[in-house]
């Protein structure tokens, strides 16, 4: 299946070495893949793509279209594989980075130590659209902000491992993982028991115990409920899968309502009492009494029910302060200013176009830079110099200099690549990849998913791994 395969001399492929021979740990997958021929592979992937049809696992993009296009999520049977070595690295690194970003949280919304003392710009933080007013001197309960985390690792030419981006407000995308790996664990039984892969299907039992752990004090058996904007969100299909899996209620805003300053679910059999919340509705959106006052997704008055600690909210409102692109520019600061270790993950160098030096360079150099809002996700509002016209880089120039705050910017890094197969073209290609990972964290409670989801920029040459965007994804295997 892979001997018409040809690696880039450039570009870092994961599975195979420069003299097309499979590096140690993708070994015996190649030799048992190498056993199925073209036929055989074809049968299986239209079994995986039937299979996905008949579960309803979609995704919904919006590219040119308001109304979105729903659409089968795309599934690639190569997994990505990580010997146990490097995962433990990483995995190390995502529990630091969260436990900094949780601490860094904690004193925004409190003491602004940070900001005081100079490590993080003053100036930055407060022009933040994500920093929200109403969350100053609220303690969540368990004393967590950033519950789950979904952070955007890639893998450059240089073999290392570095963190592209934090998400820490509403990250999406786990349920995808675990689609993916009952869909491979289906089709290439033989090969999942052979290679010895870490397991995946405990994160939604993770994910309970987590909600558990941050009740409100004085619950010992917390109701949870998970709150979705409705079937109409893109990532509706994570919404019901995620509640489904965990066997607690999916609800939506109007389904709920405030009395007393404590949450109550509407049943068949009357009110019940929420205590936990894991919310997948934007922040401004959640309370029309606090923010909003047209949304009708959240439900009015629970603000007062959290600042009165009677319920908990997943993650917490303001988080995306934390994920500002700008911000993250100072992550190793953050890391070693509130655990006094050094960053185990290493950033992408990054220029924040706010600062004179920094943007003189970027005007300059626009044309081998990628240009990035600092609020947005799913990849929407990114320019990659290398595909831009002299007319687009000059647009690009004046949308910067109108507005230098919501912008920074990186080198163009060289994400690793990984064999595809590619419909159009019937065969396997290299395509770039990335890597969204989940870290959990609750009240002395960590937890962070084995592997991730691996997207896939399935357009030739492009660096865009969003789902949103047109991507796909693989089943990432950590080798046990």
């Amino acid at each position: 299946m892979l001997k018409d395969y040809t690696c880039d001399e450039v570009l870092f492929d994961e599975m195979l070495a420069k003299s097309t021979s499979a590096v140690a740990h993708y070994k015996k997958f190649v030799k048992q893949f190498g056993e199925y021929d073209k036929q055989d592979f074809l049968r299986l992937k239209d079994e995986a793509k039937t299979q996905f049809f008949n579960e309803g696992i979609t995704f919904a993009t919006y590219n040119n279209n308001a109304e979105g296009t729903e659409r089968i999520f795309p599934f690639d049977l190569i997994p990505r594989i990580i010997p146990a070595k490097e995962w433990d690295t990483i995995e190390k690194g995502l529990i630091q980075r969260n436990m900094a970003i949780n601490a860094f949280l904690e004193d925004l919304y409190h003491d602004k130590k940070i900001l005081k003392d100079g490590v993080v710009p003053h100036e930055l933080i407060h022009t933040s659209n994500n920093l929200l007013v109403q969350m100053h001197g609220i303690n969540p309960p368990g004393g967590i902000y950033n519950h789950i985390s979904g952070t955007d690792v890639i893998r450059h030419s240089d073999g290392n491992y570095y963190v592209l981006e934090d998400n820490v407000r509403v990250p999406s995308g786990v349920s995808y993982v675990l689609a993916n790996r009952n869909s491979l664990k289906k089709t290439l039984p033989k090969l999942f028991r052979q290679c010895k892969v870490q397991l995946v299907k405990e994160y939604p039992d993770q994910l309970l115990q987590m909600l558990h752990t941050v009740a409100p004090q004085g619950v010992d058996e917390p109701t949870c409920v998970v709150l979705t904007p409705g079937m109409y969100n893109s990532a509706y299909f994570e919404h019901s899968f995620l509640a489904q899996s965990m066997g607690v209620e999916l609800v939506e805003g109007r389904d709920l309502f405030v009395e007393k300053n404590f949450v109550y679910m509407k049943t068949i059999y009357g009110p019940k009492r929420v205590d936990v919340i894991y919310r997948r509705v934007d922040d401004l959106f959640i309370d029309p009494l606090e923010f909003r006052s047209d949304s009708a997704l959240g439900t009015a008055g629970l603000m007062q029910a959290y600042r009165a600690g009677n319920v908990a909210l997943v993650n917490a409102p303001g988080t995306g302060v934390a994920d500002d692109k700008a911000v993250y520019i100072y992550m190793p600061e953050i890391i070693k200013y509130y655990l006094g270790e050094e960053a185990i993950l290493r950033n992408v160098p990054t220029y924040r176009c706010e600062k004179d030096d920094d943007f003189k360079y970027v005007m300059e150099n626009v044309h081998q830079l990628v240009v990035k809002p600092v609020d947005e996700s799913g990849g929407y509002g990114i320019s990659i110099g290398t595909e831009l016209t002299k007319a687009q880089i000059e647009e690009v120039k004046q949308t910067v200099k109108a507005n230098r705050r919501k912008y920074i910017a990186q080198p163009i890094m060289s994400l690793s690549v990984h064999p595809t197969y590619i419909e159009e073209a019937d065969t396997f290609e290299p395509r770039h990849i990335d890597l969204r990972t989940f870290c959990l964290l609750g009240k002395d409670f960590q937890y962070v998913l084995p592997g991730g989801l691996t997207r896939v920029a399935l357009k030739k040459g492009t660096l865009i791994v969003n789902s949103s965007q047109g991507g796909g994804s693989k089943d990432t295997w950590i080798l046990s």
